[in-house]
């Protein structure tokens, strides 16, 4: 047999290179508008008089929504081709941008933040990027490459974030909210370069239905234990990006801290998923996992007993971008040894629902926290708790190929 592990996915159409470059420019963009929520907490809720569990609600649904809908985009994705369904997700992504910075009521508010910006961002996000990203290079080389979108997804973060609130403070958090949609739209001509469907690599055999690829999957402890864990980042996530830049004028400090914060987090999280993606190429990627959650309930630990002051919330907002986004080059690269990268779309899908379903309650659990006790002191140390709860789950995972997956060899 004939190996194919010269990227067919990258020659036929586009050079490697290009194919990397245009994805991290998706990424940089869908992730970057998504990480500024936080930075229109106070403005809208002081608009339009929303409470917080609301305004967090919105948001919670928007996270569901995405992770809902991202085993179907990956799916779609490896049928169809990533560029029809990047550009079928940044039209709705835009719209919901659109209906958030004009509707004005709570019902335009679910809309536009939590329906339309979570089928978009679900649509077009680094996920599917990295499916394209794992068809295009060798199984060798795939955790880095994994890494290298995740970090473009945090560059996103860290231009973005000061970008917004400059934009809210020159123009209003309405056309902050207007320029943010029109520059979503760029995404739609960068993805011409990553068009292309799953190959027949060379660990690819006979198609199986979906149900039958899902109950086979499912059966795999590994994965059900690595989708469990990945709950417990989206929590983590979704909470500090959400109610974060809130909780630090709470504390006393300016709403630019907070953007500055979520900054440092995306700029941090550079290294972290670069370096991420290097070591789970060298490392067992369970227990890389396993380090990376235990860390950030040390580093909270550490931030909620020392006062909060500016230094303070930097320093942890650097440590914890190292650790942000780093659980995903080992995920994904998870998933693609488990069951080979012609089901990664799909099956890094599922694991990124749990993310999401971990993401629903992070956010509308701080919401709700701040509402009945004013502070969001229960949410993270439950963060802290499920963190420790994440980094036992991971210790057991074994790093082979599902028996299922692995008797299905070419010609059978």
């Amino acid at each position: 047999m004939t190996s194919t592990a010269t990227t067919p996915a990258a020659t036929a159409r586009n050079p490697l290179t290009l194919i990397i470059i245009s994805g991290c420019l998706i990424a940089m963009m869908s992730f970057g508008v998504r990480s500024t929520a936080g930075l229109f907490t106070l403005p809208l809720t002081s608009e339009f008089g929303w409470s917080r569990e609301t305004w967090g609600l919105a948001f919670a649904v928007q996270n569901l929504i995405w992770g809902l809908i991202q085993p179907i985009a990956g799916g779609f994705a490896d049928k169809h081709g990533t560029a029809k369904t990047l550009i079928i997700g940044t039209i709705i992504y835009s719209l919901g941008v659109l209906l958030l910075a004009y509707g004005g009521t709570e019902l335009t508010l679910f809309l536009g933040a939590g329906l339309l910006m979570g089928l978009g961002i679900g649509t077009a996000s680094f996920a599917v990027v990295m499916a394209a990203f794992g068809r295009a290079v060798p199984a060798e080389k795939r955790s880095f490459v994994f890494g290298i979108a995740t970090a473009a997804s945090s560059a996103g973060q860290f231009v973005f974030a000061p970008v917004g609130q400059q934009l809210i403070n020159g123009f209003g958090w309405q056309n902050a909210l207007l320029i943010f949609a029109i520059t979503l739209l760029a995404i739609i001509p960068l993805s011409f370069f990553l068009r292309g469907k799953t190959e027949h690599q060379e660990d690819d055999g006979r198609d199986m239905p979906l149900f039958e690829t899902l109950r086979e999957a499912f059966k795999y402890r590994s994965y059900v234990l690595l989708v469990a864990g990945f709950f417990v980042c989206g929590f983590h996530l979704a909470f500090v990006t959400v109610h974060m830049p809130a909780y630090l004028v709470q504390c006393g400090l300016s709403p630019t801290v907070g953007s500055w914060a979520l900054a440092l987090i995306g700029l941090f999280n550079i290294v972290g998923s670069l370096g991420a993606g290097y070591l789970a190429g060298r490392l067992p990627k369970q227990f890389l996992l396993a380090s990376i959650y235990l860390s950030r309930v040390v580093i909270t630990g550490l931030f909620l007993l020392l006062p909060i002051s500016e230094w303070t919330t930097y320093i942890f907002a650097a440590i914890t971008g190292l650790l942000w986004l780093a659980t995903v080059p080992p995920t994904a690269a998870l998933v693609t040894n488990f069951f080979g990268p012609k089901y990664m779309g799909m099956l890094y899908g599922f694991a990124f629902l749990s993310h999401q379903i971990g993401s629903f309650f992070g956010v509308w659990l701080g919401g709700v926290s701040f509402d009945l006790t004013g502070n969001y002191d229960l949410v993270w140390y439950l963060g802290m708790m499920i963190g420790l709860l994440s980094a036992a789950l991971h210790l057991p995972i074994r790093e082979k190929r599902a028996d299922h997956f692995a008797a299905i060899a070419p010609g059978q």
